[in-house]
Formats: structure tokens, C-alpha cells, sequence
């Protein structure tokens, strides 16, 4: 039986069952994903000031929880997505997003539209990923702002020449994300990182060195998880990772420690 959908917000429908958990995104409300939930849900909570009053393009929404989390502060949000079962789940499961279908290469959305673009942990899927942001360009009002996030290559990959992830088609480095953004026409006002902070450095430490790397072990052994473990990662919050540099640093700002980060995060601003 499918479980309810654990939104992390009020404005969910109640009753809407979950999406599957297939490796492709990732879902609220499974204990064993909840560290990987809350990895992508602290930029999110962080970067949704950005979107106070704005008309916002969440261009890949999956799930749907990060579009009803920017819904709470945006004057309206449209959701996109290539998928039917996520269009279909968003639409029932979110009702204040505007949930429509279209391809990330050809947003079906007018020129200068919208005054800010969200694409958290989507691009690595992309096959043509300069076409992508030249549509984000394109559909962005002057001086609005492409929020974007993405597996670090370096930290998430480490010594592959092809990503770790079947679902990525391309992972960048800080480098490879900041030509690519400035390429299609972006001015980069920040290039942060997300980082553990001191309670999951604790578990890196109770874990071998790395908690993530003793997930995926356990993951890919196929079997039940150990307890212990699993209430670990339960108990993993939003405020356990670091976004470093701070939002609201002045701009220009790039994170020292970029190439350690786990995820690249990425404001960049149509000129």
C-alpha cells in the first residue's frame, strides 16, 4: 500500500497517495530517504525569500513539496514537469500549484514572463543543459533570477568520468556550472555550497567516515537496514546542512570551499 504523502507545509490535499521512490527523485515522508529529502529541501527553505511576491517557473517540480513550499510566499507558481504520473500527483496532491506539462528544452511559457525560475536537482538529468538555461533566460523579465542547485561532480561522483546516479546524464564542478550559466546570458551573483554541519559531521565520524557512503552501502546490499541506521536518517533535519555562503551575503560571493560542497546552489540573474 502506497503511503500518504508527508508534506513538509501546509497547503497539501490530504488523502493523495505517494509518488513511487525510483531513484529519480526523491520523495517526503520515507524514513530511509528522509537524509537525501532534507538535503535538497534545506535549499528550499533557504532561497524562498527569493520568491516572496514573484510570479516563479519551477521548471522540474517531481514530487511537488518544493513548489507548494515556494507557494507560501509566491503570488503565483507554475509547476512543470515532463513526467504524467508527477503532473497528475502535483495537480492533486498541491492544488495552489499551476501544474502544467512541457519539456525543460522548450518551456511552454511567453518571453519574460515569470520574475524567477526554480530548478533544484534537475539539470544532472538533462541532456541538453545550455538549451535548458537559454530557455530560462528567455522566459525570465529582465532582472530576474534563475535559482538553480545541482550535485557537486567532485563530491558526488568522485574519480568517475561518468555520473554514479543511471538517472544523470551530466554532473557539473563549480566551474563547469558557472560557463554553462554564462554562456546562455546569466550574470552569477552567487555560487554557494551545501555543506554537513556539526550534527551530520558527527555521523560522517559514527559512520565510518561517511554517512552517506554507509546508506548507499546498505541500500545497494538489499537488505533490511539496521535500526540504528535507519533512525539516523530519520532523524536528519533541514537545519543539519549548511548553505555556505549565507543567503543575503553581498554579491558577488563564492563559497571558499566550493569544490568540498556536497551541492553546487547558484543564483544567477538575467541582465
Amino acid at each position: 500500500m502506497s503511503e500518504a504523502v508527508v508534506s513538509p507545509v501546509s497547503g497539501e490535499s490530504a488523502g493523495v497517495e505517494s509518488l513511487p521512490l525510483t531513484g529519480e527523485r526523491t520523495v517526503p515522508g520515507i524514513a530511509e530517504e528522509n537524509y537525501w529529502f532534507r538535503r535538497h529541501e534545506i535549499v528550499y527553505a533557504r532561497l524562498l525569500e527569493r520568491c516572496g511576491g514573484a510570479t516563479v517557473l519551477e521548471a522540474g517540480s517531481g514530487e511537488g513539496y518544493g513548489a507548494n513550499m515556494i507557494a507560501d510566499v509566491a503570488t503565483r507558481v507554475i509547476g512543470l514537469d515532463y513526467d504524467t504520473s508527477a503532473v497528475e500527483h502535483v495537480r492533486a496532491a498541491y492544488p495552489r500549484v499551476e501544474m502544467i506539462q512541457g519539456n525543460l528544452a522548450d518551456l511552454p511559457l511567453d518571453d519574460a514572463s515569470v520574475d524567477v525560475v526554480v530548478n533544484f536537482q534537475v539539470i544532472e538529468h538533462l541532456w541538453d543543459q545550455g538549451r535548458f538555461l537559454r530557455e530560462c533566460l528567455r522566459v525570465l523579465r529582465p532582472g530576474g533570477q534563475l535559482l538553480i542547485s545541482t550535485p557537486n561532480r567532485i563530491t558526488f561522483s568522485p574519480g568517475r568520468d561518468t555520473p554514479l546516479n543511471p538517472f544523470h546524464t551530466r554532473e557539473l564542478n563549480a566551474a563547469e556550472l558557472a560557463e554553462l550559466l554564462e554562456q546562455a546570458g546569466f550574470r552569477i551573483d552567487v555560487m554557494a555550497g551545501v555543506h554537513h554541519g556539526p550534527a551530520l559531521v558527527a555521523l560522517d565520524e559514527q559512520w565510518g567516515g561517511s554517512f552517506i557512503d554507509a546508506q548507499i552501502e546498505r541500500a545497494l546490499a538489499g537488505e533490511p537496514w539496521p535500526a540504528e541506521l535507519t533512525a539516523a536518517v530519520a532523524g536528519v533535519r533541514t537545519d543539519d546542512f549548511d548553505l555556505r555562503p549565507a543567503p543575503g551575503s553581498a554579491v558577488p560571493a563564492w563559497d571558499p570551499d566550493i569544490d568540498a560542497s556536497l551541492d553546487l546552489v547558484a543564483i544567477a540573474v538575467k541582465p
